[in-house]
């Protein structure tokens, strides 16, 4: 078992919650977790990268001059790749570059990857997250009271408008609700805020699961 600490706005602990390892996986599947990185980032490709061949240029097929008798190099058609203005010999097209994994894979590969951060005492649960009006200031010194000094993601249980906009100008931080939530994400950030309610909703969606 894990003791996580809940701690309020000001950094004190205020109470605790036990967490079994076996809610998410019991261990961390390094391989599943890295098979499911790969897809996040082959995921993010646009692929619209492209260039002409020798057949999308515009020009003439026909031969420049004959082969033998003029005293040059042979040559053939003005879109051939060695010469300016040519098609590129082996030339871009646009491609697809998504992968996919199971649904049960992906599950699998999340509760890894939030096991990996218990387990690396990077997880913060804070009691609330209620804010009366955007305030980027107040947010900024609630992540300084809870020492989270680099990238983090802050995990509610449903969207809120006013938490999203005191969270959206801070560097490096990103507002995720829980059925949000994937590898991908969890493992490009350093640390993973929690409010209860969320952290709750999580434990009860892999009980489920």
């Amino acid at each position: 078992m894990i003791t996580l600490g809940i701690y309020n706005k000001e950094g004190k602990e205020v109470d605790s919650l036990q967490v079994d390892e076996a809610l998410f996986g019991g261990r961390v599947r390094y391989a599943l977790l890295k098979q499911a990185i790969v897809m996040y980032h082959a995921n993010k490709r646009v692929g619209t990268a492209a260039t002409k061949s020798r057949g999308m240029v515009e020009g003439s097929t026909r031969k420049l001059y004959k082969q033998k008798g003029t005293g040059n190099a042979r040559a053939g058609n003005a879109r051939t790749p060695v010469r300016k203005g040519g098609g590129n010999a082996f030339a871009k097209v646009a491609r697809d570059f998504r992968q996919d994994m199971p649904v049960k894979q992906r599950r699998l590969a999340k509760h890894s990857a939030i096991l990996a951060k218990l387990l690396s005492s990077s997880v913060v649960v804070i009691d609330d997250l209620k804010f009366n009006k955007p305030k980027t200031k107040d947010f900024a010194a609630i992540l300084n009271n809870l020492k989270i000094e680099r990238s983090c993601i802050v995990t509610v249980s449903e969207y809120d408008a006013t938490l999203y906009k005191s969270v959206r100008n801070v560097p490096k931080i990103d507002m995720m609700t829980v059925a949000d939530l994937n590898a991908g994400d969890i493992i490009n950030r350093q640390k993973m805020l929690f409010t209860k309610n969320a952290f709750v909703a999580l434990m009860e969606n892999a009980r489920n699961n």
